[in-house]
């Protein structure tokens, strides 16, 4: 049984909590909060702090908080050499301070409050100092998830810029459908297949394989009416970009 500590009340932070919740190999020892209401909905109240001079003794400390504030709140803990740990993909793990050893413990996945997450799916990517940490923080991981990587700090850099394109960009492409969508009184719904079709062939095809449209075909009487068509510069920017981007992929090919 691993004893784990979580501090932070965000979307991962809870998320987390309701993971290792349901998990036999873990117990939630206490969590960390400013708001100790904002999570007593997940975890009985006896076990939330709002103050880092209270918090207990436990195998696994995760830091699942902004990356802007990991390294003040790494330097706030009261304790030294323990397991602490952040969930952040982007952060390195020296923003960790050195009186404890030092991991990383990042679910990559999109999370929203409201919207619950198979955790037995998510891919977790792992980084610690030394064998024995690596071991504890494995054992954590596969408590709650299928999906585990030992992934460095370049390597987790890699991912997160990656997931930037292929989660946050491309929901901002949804948003703009809908908007050219809704300008034109045409139900964004009709969309949902053709969104579902596209993200399930990535299963079976890699993305250049999967490309289809009038950029990759180079049509450009289609690709000019789409242009004239679109009622905002910020549309018709972004519609030339990714256009020549597409042209210049195929190119290379």
């Amino acid at each position: 049984m691993i004893r784990i500590t979580l501090i932070g009340s965000g979307n991962v932070a809870q998320h987390l909590i309701k993971a290792f919740a349901k998990s036999e190999l873990t117990e939630i020892v206490q969590v960390y909060s400013r708001k100790k209401e904002t999570l007593s909905s997940l975890i009985e109240f006896d076990k939330i702090t709002s103050d880092f001079e209270d918090l207990k003794e436990a195998d696994l400390y995760i830091i699942a908080v902004s990356d802007k504030a990991i390294s003040d709140v790494s330097k706030q803990l009261p304790f030294q050499n323990r397991i602490v740990v952040h969930t952040s993909g982007a952060a390195s793990l020296d923003v960790l301070d050195s009186k404890n050893r030092k991991g990383v413990f990042y679910p990559l996945q999109t999370f929203s409050k409201n919207k619950d997450i198979d955790f037995s799916t998510v891919p977790m990517c792992l980084e610690a100092e030394n064998t024995f940490d690596f071991r504890v923080l494995e054992t954590a991981a596969k408590s709650i998830s299928n999906v585990v990587y030992a992934i460095n700090s370049d390597q987790r850099k890699a991912l997160h810029v990656s997931a930037v394109f292929v989660n946050n960009f491309t929901n901002h492409l949804y948003q703009i459908g809908q908007e050219i969508c809704e300008e034109h009184q045409v139900p964004f719904e009709i969309l949902r297949p053709l969104i579902q079709e596209t993200a399930e062939k990535i299963n079976t095809l890699n993305p250049a394989e999967a490309q289809t449209g009038p950029a990759k075909r180079c049509d450009s009487l289609t690709i000019e009416a789409h242009l004239d068509y679109l009622s905002t510069q910020n549309q018709k920017n972004i519609y030339k970009i990714l256009t020549q981007s597409i042209q210049n992929n195929g190119k290379k090919l």
